[in-house]
């Protein structure tokens, strides 16, 4: 039986499997889980009914089945005219429903995202949840009641009256993250900002999909934009909460380090305030005390002096004593000391230059109290215009918090104005890595009375797109004076959701397209690839049906070879020629280093399974001949 490129990009079901089989080979038999088996494995011998302490809500089965259920018929196709720099780019915008997006990568980034943040709508009862049901026609009725937009876009105005309130936004969010612990790697963290309306709800299911275990913290972040007394009057006192929203963090592994995060006093004083989180903007002159040498020059300490010079105690006492021994974390969690701590910094010379001071741990992992300026809100910069976008420094501190390294990829898939991918080159371009982006939005319309839409964005994939190229730009003009900036990648490869290229072997030409006569038997594109398809979208689709190939894998047309012949990542060929012929087949065979894959069209060989049969064995001879007689291992495919 030949071998066909699969229909699916993912099967979970059959991966989930596999994990339970490693873990308890004797429940799997036949590739069927025996269930009577895996509850004696976890010490379950008898019914003990069926009520469980559970977060439940009307349609979280649905929800559920929603994440393990492949998704056919789309794919991402290329948009070259809205890239920057994308022969040479590693970082991805995608446009598109984010569920969809999730699972069209979901086999190529299995366990390859580092970090994920996410800022999903808040459910204050105005905002636009996504209605997940893809099996719904697209009809005008749909259209007239909101449930979809023209392009078909599945979004509803989650009304706080409605029954289902919080049903529709939970609904949404599950499958999202479900898919998202399955692209975390091993070490990885997600961080989802929430205000009070949904955190409960929101942690809940978090602990359900993520494990209890993993939860590390919340981040409290203060609100800037508004007066906070002003927002009591206001509301009638109806919450105490209105002042702050949460972000919560998860790990994908309950042995995860998260890295302590150390700030100087000189750093980044116009953003932060000197001698940040231990100073503030309050006018006390009595809590000006000196400080290891420094008094504030305005505002004043946060701390009255004896907090401070205990602060300073437990440090020297730390240098002094435990520095060879452990870790600053490490000496507060075994000795229980105040969770404050500052340490002159010196230069070469002993001079001291300023306080610098380590953000110790709350429930062992991060102390976020002194956070809250640099998480405060901040205005968009570029003059482009946006609601309530986030504080791109606050991202930087969640990279470093993660442990986001070298070349570890960051996404966020409700990307909006696309802070995280702004985030993510300046750190870049401050420590010289090479960290990667993946930004997912859905093409939300602005309002026509929006000031974006009064500037020319129609949807906010523009304003996120504008927003990178301006910040690439601006990073590499303020960091033009440090070595290999010109290095720094400020580019991205787009991508749109759309129909699949490919009629698929199961599928036939679809009615009142084309008709199967004798002229279009001549046509195979018109038998093998839907209308607008181009042979790169062709390629992409395939790669994404194959483990650990980016979709920033770079793709060589092989013109030696023929004018359709493509490989990407040096590893796969796909041959798109309309006829396969010898000289094709030698071509192949001789390229190095040797492709671990080929795939060919099955309308090359006109049903002659003669030919298919005797290509196959030219192509084994002549890559043995290449190989000066050793096995080659490699497969072949085809569509």
């Amino acid at each position: 039986m030949e071998n066909k490129v699969s229909k699916e990009i993912f099967n979970p079901i059959n991966e989930n499997i596999k994990k339970l089989e490693s873990l308890f080979p004797e429940i799997v038999k036949d590739g069927q889980v025996d269930f009577e088996a895996l509850k004696q494995e976890l010490g379950q011998f008898e019914e003990v009914g069926k009520e469980k302490y559970e977060l439940t809500w009307p349609g979280k089965t649905q929800a559920k089945q929603l994440a393990n259920t492949d998704i056919i018929g789309r794919t991402l196709k290329y948009v070259p005219e809205d890239s920057k720099n994308p022969e040479t780019t590693e970082n991805l915008y995608i446009e598109g429903d984010n569920l969809e997006v999730l699972k069209l990568l979901r086999n190529s980034y299995y366990g390859k995202i580092k970090m994920i943040y996410i800022d999903p709508p808040y459910n204050t009862g105005n905002d636009f949840v996504y209605k997940d049901n893809f099996a719904m026609e697209v009809t005008e009725n749909e259209k007239i009641e909101g449930n979809i937009d023209e392009e078909g876009n599945r979004l509803i105005k989650n009304q706080a009256g409605s029954g289902r309130f919080h049903s529709n936004w939970l609904n949404m969010m599950y499958p999202r993250l479900k898919i998202a612990k399955d692209l975390l790697t091993d070490d990885g963290v997600i961080f989802i900002s929430i205000d009070d309306n949904e955190l409960d709800n929101l942690r809940k299911i978090c602990n359900e999909i993520f494990g209890e275990e993993n939860f590390r913290n919340y981040i409290i972040v203060r609100r800037y934009d508004k007066n906070i007394n002003k927002q009591f009057i206001e509301s009638g006192l109806s919450s105490m909460n209105i002042g702050v929203e949460y972000i919560l963090v998860y790990t994908k592994q309950i042995n995860t380090k998260l890295c302590p995060v150390f700030r100087t006093a000189s750093e980044e004083r116009s953003n932060f305030g000197y001698w940040k989180g231990f100073w503030n903007n309050a006018d006390r002159p009595t809590m000006r005390y000196e400080l290891l040498g420094a008094i504030p020059e305005t505002g004043q300490w946060k701390w009255k002096k004896e907090v401070a010079d205990e602060a300073v105690k437990n440090y020297e006492e730390y240098i002094k004593h435990f520095s060879q021994q452990m870790t600053l974390e490490e000496y507060w969690e075994k000795t229980g000391k105040v969770k404050k701590f500052i340490r002159r910094n010196l230069d070469g010379k002993g001079k001291n230059q300023g306080v610098e001071h380590w953000i110790a741990p709350t429930s062992g992992i991060l102390r976020n109290s002194n956070w809250s300026d640099i998480f405060a809100s901040k205005s968009i910069e570029f003059d482009i215009p946006f609601d309530n976008p986030k504080n791109y420094e606050m991202l930087i501190e969640l990279c470093k918090l993660s442990n986001v390294e070298y070349r570890d990829i960051v996404m966020d898939f409700f990307s909006g104005s696309a802070t995280t991918a702004h985030a993510v080159m300046k750190l870049n371009a401050e420590d010289g890595g090479s960290r990667k982006f993946i930004m997912v939005q859905l093409p939300e319309p602005c309002d026509e009375k929006s000031e974006a839409y009064k500037a020319g964005y129609k949807n906010i994939c523009e304003i996120g797109k504008k927003r990178i190229r301006r910040a690439g730009e601006k990073i590499k003009q303020d960091f033009k004076d440090k070595e290999g900036i010109e290095n720094l990648d400020i580019g991205f490869k787009v991508f749109r959701v759309a129909d699949t290229n490919i009629r698929w072997n199961s599928e036939s030409l679809k009615e009142g397209q084309v008709t199967m006569e004798e002229s279009v038997l001549k046509n195979k594109d018109l038998i093998d690839f839907n209308p607008g398809f181009t042979d790169i979208d062709v390629v992409y689709e395939i790669m994404l049906r194959h483990r650990d190939f980016p979709l920033t894998s770079k793709i060589e047309r092989l013109l030696n070879i023929g004018e359709r012949t493509y490989i990407f990542a040096d590893a796969v060929v796909v041959c798109l020629e309309e006829k396969i012929t010898n000289e094709i087949v030698d071509g192949i065979a001789a390229i190095e280093p040797k492709p671990i894959k080929v795939i060919f069209r099955d309308s090359a060989f006109d049903d002659d399974i003669s030919l298919k049969l005797n290509t196959m064995n030219r192509l084994d001879a002549q890559l043995k001949k290449h190989n000066q007689g050793k096995e080659q291992s490699y497969r072949v495919e085809f569509i």
